[in-house]
């Protein structure tokens, strides 16, 4: 059952990056940990994302987008449903970041109780 959730929450998150932000992680590691899911993405960047990072400017303007775009995103009453429904808790917050040199991103989603699927792989 935990192990079924963890992939329905990898896909999830990989179909709203792919809808919203135009790709979708080619690689996603989930770990549940009490309130919180842990997503590492990797594989992140677009073509134009690519382009952009050759400059110093453009590392900073995509690393600045891509997490604040993120964040907003799960504002989204529809999402967060989603997203809700799949673990039966409430969302309370996300902390993302992402790393441009390795695109890796890194998102936590905290929930308002447990979810007691911890311990997966």
């Amino acid at each position: 059952m935990a192990l079924r959730v963890t992939h329905q929450f990898s896909n999830l998150v990989r179909e709203i990056r792919k809808k919203y932000v135009g790709k979708g992680p080619e690689h996603i590691t989930t770990r549940f940990m009490g309130p919180w899911v842990a997503c590492e993405m990797k594989g992140n960047l677009t073509s134009v994302e690519r382009f952009a990072i050759r400059s110093e400017e453009g590392r900073r303007i995509v690393r600045e987008l891509r997490t604040s775009f993120i964040k907003e995103l799960y504002n989204d009453a529809d999402i967060r449903t989603q997203v809700e429904q799949l673990v039966h808790a409430k969302l309370v917050t996300i902390f993302c970041d992402y790393d441009i040199d390795l695109d890796t991103a890194f998102t936590v989603y905290v929930f308002d109780r447990p979810l007691g699927l911890d311990d997966q792989e």
